[in-house]
């Protein structure tokens, strides 16, 4: 499987966080989804931005995809994240839920 594979929206998420404005990874989210990122949780399109333009654009990062896989309205992708930030490398778990619509309304990333 690869991130091509996941269902679309958590696929162009991927393509969206290697640009440069991150304020179009909206695009993907449900006006109210969740972002539970580093044990904070970001609601809304207005708190997901700031989660984008904060510590989600903190540091410059590299990602390899290492695996991941997707059942009913849930994609997982399992990515490894190395750069300029303390205990690089770092292999993340994504966990994504669409809505009936295909559009993010959740997002869970842990180590």
């Amino acid at each position: 499987m690869t991130i091509k594979d996941l269902f679309p929206s958590a696929a162009t998420y991927f393509d969206l966080m290697e640009g440069t404005d991150r304020a179009h990874v909206l695009t993907v989210f449900t006006p109210d989804a969740v972002v539970i990122d580093d044990d904070h949780s970001y609601v809304g399109h207005q708190e997901i931005l700031a989660w984008l333009s904060g510590p989600a654009s903190e540091f410059i990062v590299t990602s390899t995809w290492l695996s991941g896989c997707r059942g009913g309205d849930t994609a997982i992708a399992n990515i490894r994240l190395a750069g300029n930030f303390p205990g690089s490398p770092v292999d993340l778990r994504h966990e994504f839920r669409q809505n009936n619509n295909g559009l993010i309304s959740s997002l869970k990333i842990t180590a």
